[in-house]
């Protein structure tokens, strides 16, 4: 059964709609703006990006990728209607209207479900295009590359292609039961290398997509689309994926060469009216962020970094809150906590970080997959996080967070910021999304 959630009004959703299609065609007449996806459910991540467009009067955009948001509640629990509820509330409270908030779909399709047989895992995938767009998803990546039960290890483009167009029609079937004045879905297809939430391996940077591969995928895509009687959503395809060259791993960051990209930069396809999304950008440096705007690489993905930025905040307040002498007897010891719930569920972790005990350890804690994100959720987690940020509530030393914090102790000295834990970890995550709003164009109020 469909979750029974009303979305906001049809002419709010229209609003967010609209301005990633201007956002394209603009940035296809090359004007130098993109946009930013918030790829995280983590509280604190949301409330700083809730934030930082409220700062920059723009457009909050958020996605869940299918494992973290589905029917069936995902990792995080929550279905589609239920995460779309969530962040609108969130926003309202926050101040920021329901027209400015932008929901995706970030690899919808049947990743979660790949065990299974294809019709099993399709008819699911399904589903959840039902759910997202009655939601009040506005802009969906269909995303069915991934090999299920009883497939070739690599699936011939043309099964990608079909199995996409099933998902899309999926989708407009449902659009088909809202009002007739709600906006029809936008649509990303394509797909990078890694798997959704994933990273690459060490070693060599990764080839960008060939323009042949890419022309090749569109075609068939296109044709995939007609044979269903998608026409009209084939125009409402706004994005495709491609691999512009930049990843990041456990230790290693690839940063863009614009140079290697050259080719899908003035390959850009003149139908449909699409830019290039460009996954696993996290890390990557603000003049790098702001090539990859100008060149078309315009719908830019962001995670794990943005939960990198929470935990080192964290992990700061936790050095601050051992060193005052009136809290080391109810320490909180997050850092304590948090590897030892990794250590309890390692399904998280196990698989992604290499070498001898020493070297394991630290990446719990320090790797730039930041697989520690999958457990601030967790209740003892969530716990000792509480009691860090009520034990230290607000002014704190200014030694200490001179040592441990110094963006926000110049912040603070400044006046620009409050002298509390929560606004201190706030303002450390949107350290990274004002990188990301800079590089999008957006302007800071």
């Amino acid at each position: 059964m469909v979750s029974q959630f009303s979305p906001p009004h049809a002419n709010l959703v229209s609003q967010a709609s609209d301005f990633l299609r201007d956002l394209v065609r603009r940035n296809r007449r090359g004007e130098a703006i993109g946009t930013y996806a918030v790829c995280s459910a983590h509280p604190a991540v949301l409330d700083a990006a809730i934030h930082q467009s409220l700062a920059d009067r723009s457009v909050l955009h958020v996605e869940s990728t299918s494992n973290q948001v589905n029917q069936f509640g995902g990792y995080t629990g929550a279905n589609p209607a239920q995460f779309a509820a969530q962040i609108l509330a969130r926003a309202e409270a926050a101040g920021l209207a329901p027209g400015r908030v932008l929901l995706g779909a970030d690899h919808l399709g049947p990743y979660c479900w790949r065990a299974e047989s294809a019709a099993m895992a399709m008819a699911n995938a399904c589903e959840l295009a039902a759910h997202s767009v009655l939601a009040g998803y506005q802009k969906i990546h269909l995303d069915a590359s991934m090999a299920c039960a009883g497939d070739p290890t690599v699936l011939p483009e043309t099964v990608v292609a079909e199995r996409t167009a099933v998902l899309c029609h999926a989708a407009e079937r449902s659009h088909a039961s809202l009002p007739t004045d709600s906006p029809a879905p936008l649509y990303v297809i394509g797909t990078e290398v890694p798997v959704p939430g994933g990273e690459v391996a060490e070693g060599e940077s990764p080839a960008p997509t060939r323009l042949q591969d890419l022309q090749q995928s569109l075609d068939e895509f296109r044709k995939a689309f007609v044979a269903h009687g998608l026409s009209s959503a084939w125009e409402r395809v706004i994005g495709v994926v491609v691999q512009p060259g930049v990843e990041f791993g456990d230790k290693s960051i690839f940063e863009y060469d614009r140079q290697k990209a050259s080719h899908l930069t003035t390959g850009l396809p003149a139908a449909p009216e699409l830019v290039y999304e460009a996954h696993s950008t996290d890390y990557q440096t603000p003049p790098s962020l702001m090539r990859m705007v100008k060149d078309h690489f315009s719908i830019l993905k962001v995670g794990p970094w943005l939960t990198f930025a929470y935990r080192e905040a964290v992990f700061a307040l936790d050095c601050i809150e051992c060193e005052m002498p009136e809290h080391r007897q109810k320490a909180s010891h997050v850092r304590d906590v948090l590897e030892a719930e990794m250590l309890r569920n390692p399904e998280h972790w196990s698989n992604y970080y290499r070498g001898d005990d020493d070297q394991r350890r630290f990446a719990r804690a320090f790797s730039l997959s930041d697989r520690c994100r999958y457990y601030w959720p967790q209740p003892a987690v969530e716990a000792a996080t509480a009691r860090l940020i009520n034990n230290l509530g607000g002014d704190l030393p200014m030694a200490l967070l001179s040592q441990y914090l110094p963006a926000e102790y110049d912040a603070i000295r400044e006046g620009r910021l409050q002298n509390s834990a929560v606004e201190l970890i706030r303002h450390h995550i949107q350290r990274i999304l004002r990188v990301y709003a800079a590089s999008c164009g957006a302007l800071a109020s």
